[in-house]
């Protein structure tokens, strides 16, 4: 890539997603949601929870209101924070408790809590008011990182985007928002990749989907995530064959390292 066309590359918007996981008769499965076929961001897809990292996420007030932090940088608090909070908007899922508390909120807590997925999607309210208002910390010791991607130089609209794992709170059961996604699942990794009739999987998720589906429960995947650190991950396009093709480094921790470019996206 020549300089000119470095400096005309878009800078990375800082996101977060959790890959929310449960233990279920068929085998693990996570939370995935349908994005809303007119979102100009991978449309119609099947993804994991999350977003873009907001300004009140950066709040170095909020490091209060969190626990299980310690040690963090202030840019990775506030990925988390994000990564609690755009799950929260999008499927109703909220890893945080009551300060002191060892339990996640309960499922009344949660009902109780639902109006705050829209005001807090509006921008109505921002996660720091919210958080004093109800009284809550933010669970970030719930969370374990499991990979980093950048979306590669040549796209128009660029994320770099941390994924988290963890255990689903006992008694969240997960909806969509209805406006940002307009259906959701629990479903087992395999069958998210299998079906592609009724489920359009994106390269970086489809991915994530298979490194997850080489656990057999969610002790074994938050086990083996934590032992390893993620290593960063910034596709590029080369000619092939068939025509062009989107690669990953060899040494991401994948067993899939390119696709065509024509069903990446």
């Amino acid at each position: 890539m020549s300089n000119n066309e470095q400096k005309q590359a878009a800078a990375p918007v800082p996101a977060a997603t959790i890959m929310i996981l449960r233990d279920a008769p068929q085998g693990m499965e996570v939370f995935m949601v349908k994005r809303h076929h007119q979102i100009d961001f991978v449309a119609g897809a099947l993804v994991f929870p999350g977003g873009k990292v907001s300004g009140g996420d950066f709040d170095a007030a909020l490091d209060e209101y969190m626990d299980g932090n310690e040690g963090w940088s202030g840019p990775m608090c506030a990925i988390a924070a994000a990564a609690i909070r755009e799950a929260f908007e999008e499927s109703g899922i909220l890893y945080a408790r009551e300060p002191g508390a060892r339990e996640l909120v309960s499922s009344e807590r949660i009902a109780a809590l639902a109006p705050y997925r829209k005001a807090l999607d509006s921008h109505e309210i921002n996660l720091l008011d919210f958080l004093r208002e109800e009284k809550l910390h933010l669970a970030c010791d719930q969370l374990v990182h499991f990979a980093h991607w950048i979306t590669p130089d040549n796209m128009p609209k660029r994320f770099d985007t941390h994924f988290f794992v963890a255990h689903a709170p006992s008694g969240h059961i997960g909806a969509h928002d209805g406006h940002e996604s307009v259906d959701s699942v629990w479903i087992t990794p395999q069958n998210a990749i299998n079906d592609r009739k009724k489920w359009n999987v994106i390269f970086p998720t489809k991915l994530n989907l298979m490194k997850l589906a080489t656990c057999k429960n969610v002790d074994e995947t938050l086990r083996v995530a934590r032992a390893h650190t993620p290593i960063t991950v910034t596709p590029w396009v080369e000619q092939g064959e068939d025509g062009p093709i989107l690669r990953i480094r060899d040494d991401a921790g994948y067993t899939q390292t390119s696709t065509s470019l024509k069903t990446a996206l």
